[in-house]
């Protein structure tokens, strides 16, 4: 018996721009309310440990979401799945900016999608993951996998010089609140947009109609995966874009504006950094790629923590910013290629969500760090748990090739 709609033949290139779009729209939107975010709620009075908690709430409520919306993917058609989260994605725009109290505002953050950090977390992430993968041959993956990413850092990166709109709407002598206002308006109008582009796509499955359970034979590798991932991703947590541009804005009274130029030159960067990925992991491997890109990232970061003056501080970020994302394509990949297809939609999501929880729970100690201290105690820990993390993840799968890098 049939309880819904068949898989979709394999390999449909024709589908990958509608996912490009969608995923350009929802990085824009992304870009900006990671720098918003944090200014608009020291607007109506938090505190900076206020402020880790509602990242946390954000990053937490992203977790369980994409933890579900993972495990009932096998099951349920794919489209629908991108179509609840687009729709989600617009009420959280119009939502968040209509309460004021932190207990309010940290079940928006909660149940919301606006995302406080820069990776790629979030709900809709390990659908579109399954969908890619679902429409291009083995050999073609890292390639796609990577222009996806490229297109959400260009797009953040775009969304975080958007971040500055608010200073020219006070300008024009509207009320510094209602700014930001309009532009939790836009996030909404962006998610409703990725509405209409989800409902183009096809309806799909990534397997049978009823399959056993999400995950079988990939099982031990995805959640080996899935640990280390998330010690990375507690790491990642401490520096989320929306407490670095905290951090930033108390230690050296950078403006809005400022950090939105800042974080968009930063953007260009990651995204320069992910046309290099594929070709670097065709030639050395996923493993390698992810692990000897990423340490430089690291000590940068750490570097940059210890500057004395805005001026440095920015520049080694900036050199961080240039690496730390290239390894985003090759772990998506490598994922994608050492589970079978019915499981891959399950095994983005378990390998997404202890990254999520992971980085839920780091905003609240960087949070009260940053209430302590103005010095870059955050990127300090980060710095020191993201390379022994790189040396765990070597140890653990340099010898483990997929396929497809055998070939």
């Amino acid at each position: 018996m049939n309880d819904g709609p068949e898989s979709s033949p394999p390999h449909r290139p024709h589908d990958i721009p509608l996912l490009f779009v969608a995923r350009a729209l929802r990085g824009f939107g992304d870009g900006f309310a990671t720098i918003i975010l944090p200014a608009y709620l020291s607007a109506i009075g938090f505190a900076p440990g206020e402020v880790g908690v509602i990242a946390s709430a954000s990053l937490l409520g992203t977790a369980l979401f994409t933890l579900g919306v993972g495990f009932i993917a096998p099951r349920h058609d794919l489209r629908t799945l991108l179509l609840a989260g687009a729709a989600l994605m617009a009420c959280t725009g119009l939502a968040f900016p209509a309460f004021q109290t932190i207990a309010a505002i940290a079940i928006v953050a909660f149940v919301g999608t606006i995302n406080p950090s820069t990776g790629d977390l979030g709900v809709l992430i390990p659908l579109e993951h399954a969908m890619l993968a679902h429409a291009v041959p083995d050999q073609k993956r890292t390639h796609i996998f990577a222009r996806y990413s490229l297109i959400g850092a260009l797009s953040m990166a775009a969304g975080s010089l958007a971040a500055a709109a608010p200073d020219f709407l006070v300008r024009t002598g509207i009320d510094t609140i209602a700014a930001f206002k309009f532009m939790f308006a836009v996030y909404a109008l962006l998610g409703f947009g990725c509405f209409l582009l989800y409902r183009r796509l096809p309806h799909a499955r990534m397997g049978a109609a009823r399959p056993s359970a999400p995950l079988g034979p990939s099982r031990g590798v995805v959640y080996k995966l899935a640990a280390l991932f998330s010690l990375d991703s507690f790491a990642g947590g401490l520096v989320v874009q929306s407490l670095l541009a905290l951090w930033l804005f108390r230690r050296f009274n950078l403006s809005i504006a400022a950090a939105g130029s800042f974080f968009f030159v930063a953007g260009l960067l990651g995204a320069a950094s992910q046309l290099a990925s594929s070709w670097i992991a065709d030639r050395f491997g996923r493993i390698n790629t992810m692990v000897f890109t990423h340490i430089p990232a690291s000590v940068f970061m750490m570097l940059a923590a210890l500057m004395p003056t805005l001026q440095l501080t920015l520049l080694f970020l900036l050199l961080r910013f240039a690496l730390s994302s290239m390894d985003v394509p090759a772990r998506q990949s490598f994922v994608m290629a050492v589970v079978p297809p019915e499981e891959r939609a399950a095994a983005a999501s378990v390998t997404n969500v202890p990254r999520s929880l992971a980085t839920a729970l780091a905003p609240l100690p960087a949070g009260a760090l940053l209430d302590y201290s103005l010095f870059g105690w955050p990127l300090v820990c980060a710095g020191v748990l993201k390379i022994t993390y790189d040396v765990l993840l070597l140890a653990q799968f340099r010898a483990v090739k997929p396929e497809d890098e055998l070939d």
